[in-house]
């Protein structure tokens, strides 16, 4: 298994000899102001700007997100907003606006758990999920299986991936979001239909014996196995499985197994940085945004599953129904199976060592 890790015009001198010393101080503050203003304008006016720090695979959802929310805005409080987005692992990504990195106005994660880690360093404020509607989750998601045309490994369901020769490519539980519900449910298949924890860590054990490459994100992932075409099954978000099955019909076919988990991003404001750049206006409408219709036709458009009933079910023909777990069917909630899977000496470091070459 390989991880992946300007002088002054000489005109301004002859004016201030032409007049009284008592108007100095007016002048110059005239020229101080046009200055900053031309200074302003050639380093670019941020003032208006959002940073969206989000998760790998989220780029092509933002970017048409982000045009219909500006347009929006504009239209409504007469304000142009420029949003500027980060992409990468998800929890790599919390890692990042934590250490002052990224000085993210919004972050929009794949897990619950990686927003509050923002909570734990007061970056924001106890009660953020309530913020917004449905805790703060505009869309959920989960985890399907891409293999090779005709499946030629037989590829249905979970305990398949674990069979013969099989190889695996899904990403790093310890960098990406992708990666953690990979492994969860994984675990939960087996839990959920009457396995014992001792089964379904012996599973998971075997499990990451069959994985060919851990990338540090989603879109590493898809590139290894779509391009290098490394691998037999691809663990992946729904979303990027349509995705990478809609670029390359001819050699891709997604597989949906009997049971997976159900997946719940979560977004907030980070207060602490909003309040220093003074953006939280835009910051709020722009999250509030993504709870509303437009929006949401949007989310299912992209392959993720809207919170609203009756947008998904327009969709039932690319988002079908399919039985997902909760994190309750596995762990207390979020934060439980974050310590319970994903900190040190917890289930994964019992199941899976990197490879330190």
């Amino acid at each position: 298994m390989r991880d992946i890790p300007q002088s002054q015009p000489r005109r301004f001198d002859r004016l201030i000899t032409r007049i009284p010393w008592v108007n100095l101080v007016g002048v110059a503050a005239v020229f101080i102001a046009a200055t900053l203003v031309t200074v302003k304008n050639l380093q670019g006016d941020t003032s208006n700007q959002i940073l969206n720090v989000s998760y790998d695979p989220t780029r092509e959802l933002y970017a048409a997100l982000n045009q219909q929310f500006v347009a929006q805005y504009q239209k409504a409080a007469g304000i142009k907003v420029s949003i500027k987005q980060s992409h990468g692992g998800s929890s790599r990504q919390a890692r990042s606006v934590i250490s002052g990195e990224q000085a993210a106005d919004v972050v929009t994660l794949a897990l619950y758990t990686d927003v509050d880690a923002l909570r734990k360093r007061g970056l924001i404020p106890a009660g953020w999920s309530k913020r917004l509607p449905n805790n703060s989750e505009p869309y959920t998601s989960t985890i399907v299986f891409v293999v090779r045309k005709g499946n030629p490994k037989h590829i249905h369901d979970w305990p398949d991936l674990i069979k013969g020769d099989v190889a695996i490519i899904t990403p790093n539980p310890k960098t990406s979001g992708n990666g953690k519900l990979s492994a969860l449910a994984a675990w939960g298949a087996i839990v959920t239909r009457g396995g014992s924890e001792d089964d379904a860590r012996a599973y998971l054990k075997a499990f990451y014996q069959h994985v060919a490459v851990l990338d540090t994100g989603a879109r590493g992932s898809a590139t290894t196995f779509a391009v290098e075409n490394i691998g037999d099954v691809h663990l992946t978000w729904e979303n990027e499985a349509l995705r990478e099955v809609a670029a390359d019909k001819d050699e891709l076919e997604l597989v949906y197994p009997p049971t997976s988990i159900r997946a719940e991003p979560a977004v907030a404001w980070v207060d602490a940085n909003v309040a220093h750049r003074k953006t939280a206006a835009y910051a709020k409408a722009y999250l509030e945004f993504l709870f509303t219709d437009a929006a949401q036709e949007t989310i299912a458009k992209f392959g993720y599953r809207p919170i609203k009933p009756e947008i998904l079910a327009k969709h039932a023909d690319r988002l079908p129904p399919i039985h997902l777990f909760p994190i309750t069917a596995i762990a207390k909630d979020w934060d439980d199976a974050q310590q319970k899977f994903f900190a040190d000496n917890g289930i994964i470091d019992s199941v899976w060592t990197p490879k330190t070459n």
